[in-house]
């Protein structure tokens, strides 16, 4: 597979098209906004003008997108990529969306001789940019294995979860486990600082014990510096919450809790901030 159509670049998007391309890809990209894609235009990729124009006689085509309903707008809608791709051509959603909706665009997908995998990442734009994604894999297996090059060239661990939806829900776990960890990396911040301990002083040390996560590796600098640039939205932490919320039939008490604590922020206008910006709820409460 050497062509393939790229759907929305974002944060992660952007880069991830720059690594497809230094492994040897030829890119054609497309976005609602032109602008956020000259960088992958500048380093080579090839603008589209539609989504017909950009899956058209594809070997592959990728989409990361923001929400489920974006999702659902470029695979069903008119001119999108279920009516206009060629058949045979692999469609890799690797935006966090849906399980069900995965599902869907599975089923329709092999009606219309598509072959469809739900590959959601993790990673954030560290991960984006030095191609360590980590990409968890729904569908049918000989579909991964022909894919397998591709996601390789913009991710590290890479995991076939099995039939279609099975990445979406293993994002879900992610995002339900990432949930806690985040609050909690909080809420010791926001006890460190109210004590005035040494930032340096207390992560060199916590970060070697039990208490050592990633959260801390990747967001407890920012947070100090009160660096709140995106990585990842809070707009889109709180969707992927708000989907395993949906999707399970149980009670999830502390995502509940910590779903509730970010749409508060995103009420008072801070869901553009990355997901390191939750420290602003603690802060609020001592201003």
């Amino acid at each position: 597979m050497k062509k393939i159509g790229f759907i929305g670049i974002g944060v992660m998007g952007s880069s991830m098209v720059k690594n497809l391309m230094r492994a040897g890809f030829e890119l054609y990209v497309y976005n609602r906004t032109k602008e956020m894609a000259q960088e992958c235009l500048d380093a080579g990729a090839r603008w589209c003008g539609s989504i017909a124009e950009c899956v058209a006689n594809r070997d592959a085509v990728i989409t990361i997108v923001g929400f489920p309903k974006d999702v659902e707008q470029v695979y069903f809608g008119k001119g999108g990529i279920l009516e206009c791709a060629n058949k045979g051509t692999y469609l890799i959603d690797m935006t966090t969306t849906s399980p069900t909706l995965s599902e869907r665009i599975y089923v329709q997908a092999e009606k219309n001789g598509l072959r469809a995998l739900d590959a959601p990442v993790s990673g954030g734009d560290k991960g984006a940019k030095e191609g360590t994604l980590t990409i968890m894999v729904g569908g049918k297996k000989e579909d991964f294995d022909a894919c397998l090059p591709i996601l390789s060239a913009m991710g590290k661990n890479i995991v076939y979860q099995g039939k279609a939806g099975s990445g979406q829900h293993t994002k879900m776990v992610n995002q339900i486990a990432i949930a806690g960890c985040m609050a909690g990396l909080c809420e010791a911040i926001a006890y460190m600082q109210e004590k005035g301990l040494n930032p340096e002083k207390v992560f060199s040390c916590i970060s070697k014990g039990a208490a050592g996560s990633k959260q801390i590796d990747l967001y407890a600098d920012r947070i100090i510096a009160e660096d709140y640039a995106p990585g990842f939205y809070i707009k889109h932490f709180i969707k992927d919450m708000a989907i395993a919320k949906d999707e399970y039939d149980g009670e999830l008490p502390i995502l509940d809790k910590v779903l509730e604590m970010h749409r508060q922020l995103e009420k008072e206008g801070l869901g553009e901030l990355g997901t390191q910006g939750f420290i602003k709820y603690y802060k609020e409460k001592h201003e």
